[in-house]
């Protein structure tokens, strides 16, 4: 039976006994975008098939460290951390190639927890779309830097002097992926059988930084593959003693990392409502909308993008990142770049996201805003042509310089909340204000080089 077929609970089932599986890898997206699971039995996977199971909602109070969120309603040691139900999806399913074909299923948490679930989030806001009359496909692109470390000796170097699989600024270079091509061969091969194929894989600027580019898909399908994709090539690499890195940005040396996300929007016949082969830059009146409803509410929702202090260090002049709510015609210095195409590839980038988003979210912000722009009928401002690095534009563009910044617009916005709805913007923002104070109670090295002496 091909896994990528399975829809449903009853297909799924009989996968699992045609396998003869004992345990099954299930696992949920946090708020981070870490994928939190365990094994489970044959006989509890199969009953979770029809009644869901129970996960420990801890996982939506903790930050990527494992630290307990002190700010927030949903958990906390108020609530004792109960337990919080979860359903399978069977369309999830996929064979671990590493693991001897082991089953793995994503899972979406139900209940009071489904109101602050990323997926539950990316999936209610595509509904909204479709009731729109549209149908959402999308594409993600990763850059991520590989090195020849393990989980020990970066702590043993505490991070620094660390050594990438190949040195210089290689972009496009033929004769790094020549030279390393059983490593790529293998990469690309992993990620047919994990089911998130790469359309593209190349090098890029600064050593030992890689581009992949997915196929794309429809949207919540893509989502799913792009967030499998982060996960399991960082299994992928340290399987080879290797360590890859989505950090927006790890080095003050080298540009950041991009997580750039490419939307289309279709009718109920799969054509194309962003193209208009008579319009300027082939743009329909409806794609006009979406984008003038992107640049618009970009400020308010940045913190579901950029989701970590350190994504701020890669929104700066000069680092291949957007630095205020602008966009263009393939124009790469604005934060969103439309491609001009056939009614095929007609598209928006949404260029303002990092490798290190999580891909639910960054969605759920860039197609729910653009869907704004359709209900509300917003006009496009002119293109920005240039340097956008180089202009200055209205206050209205600018967008938040830091996590708090970006959590309290996110906290403020009634676009948001009429989105997502109160319970998930509030549970976000305080998880993204919670990130940015345990930033600040750290002393790091430049406040050392800066202070220790000369203060």
């Amino acid at each position: 039976m091909d896994v990528r077929k399975i829809s449903n609970a009853a297909e799924a089932r009989a996968l699992v006994e045609s396998t003869g599986a004992r345990h099954i890898k299930v696992g949920v997206f946090d708020m981070d975008g870490v994928l939190r699971g365990k094994y489970m039995h044959k006989d509890k996977f199969l009953s979770a098939l029809e009644g869901g199971f129970g996960f420990c909602d801890v996982v939506l109070g903790w930050d990527s460290n494992d630290e307990l969120y002190d700010n927030t309603r949903f958990t906390g040691w108020h609530t004792a951390y109960p337990d919080a139900g979860v359903r399978l999806l069977p369309s999830t399913c996929r064979m671990l190639p590493h693991e001897d074909n082991t089953l793995l299923f994503l899972g979406e948490f139900v209940g009071k927890a489904e109101s602050i679930c990323p997926r539950g989030t990316l999936r209610r806001t595509l509904k909204a779309v479709s009731d729109m009359g549209y149908k959402t496909t999308a594409a993600l692109e990763f850059e991520f830097f590989l090195f020849e470390e393990t989980p020990h000796s970066v702590r043993e170097k505490g991070y620094r002097n660390l050594k990438p699989i190949t040195p210089g600024n290689f972009g496009y270079s033929v004769i790094r992926n020549s030279v390393w091509s059983e490593l790529y061969q293998e990469l690309l091969q992993f990620s047919e059988d994990m089911d998130f194929p790469i359309e593209g894989l190349h090098t890029e600027t600064g050593p030992g930084v890689i581009e992949a580019a997915l196929v794309y898909d429809e949207a919540l399908a893509a989502a799913d593959k792009a967030a499998l994709f982060k996960t399991f090539i960082k299994v992928f690499a340290q399987r080879k003693g290797l360590m890859a890195t989505f950090m927006a940005k790890w080095s003050p040396d080298y540009p950041g990392q991009s997580g750039h996300i490419h939307i289309s929007l279709q009718d109920k016949d799969n054509k194309s409502v962003f193209f208009d082969k008579g319009a300027p830059f082939r743009m329909s009146r409806l794609m006009r909308a979406f984008v003038a409803g992107q640049q618009h509410y970009m400020p308010e929702m940045l913190g579901m993008v950029a989701n970590t202090v350190n994504s701020y260090s890669r929104l700066v002049p000069g680092a291949w990142a957007p630095t205020s709510a602008t966009w263009g015609v393939e124009n790469r210095t604005t934060a969103l770049r439309v491609i001009p195409g056939s009614a095929k590839s007609q598209r928006v980038e949404y260029r303002i996201a990092a490798a290190d988003c999580n891909p639910y979210l960054a969605l759920a912000a860039s197609i729910g805003s653009g869907a704004l722009g359709i209900q509300e009928g917003l006009n496009l401002s002119p293109p920005v042509k240039g340097n956008a690095y180089a202009q200055e534009f209205p206050d209205s563009t600018r967008l938040p310089s830091t996590l708090w910044e970006a959590a309290q617009m996110l906290k403020a916005s009634k676009a948001a909340r009429g989105l997502f709805g109160d319970a998930f913007v509030e549970h976000y923002a305080a998880s993204r204000e919670w990130e940015e104070r345990q930033h600040r109670k750290a002393v790091t090295d430049w406040e050392l080089q800066r202070y220790f002496e000369i203060i």
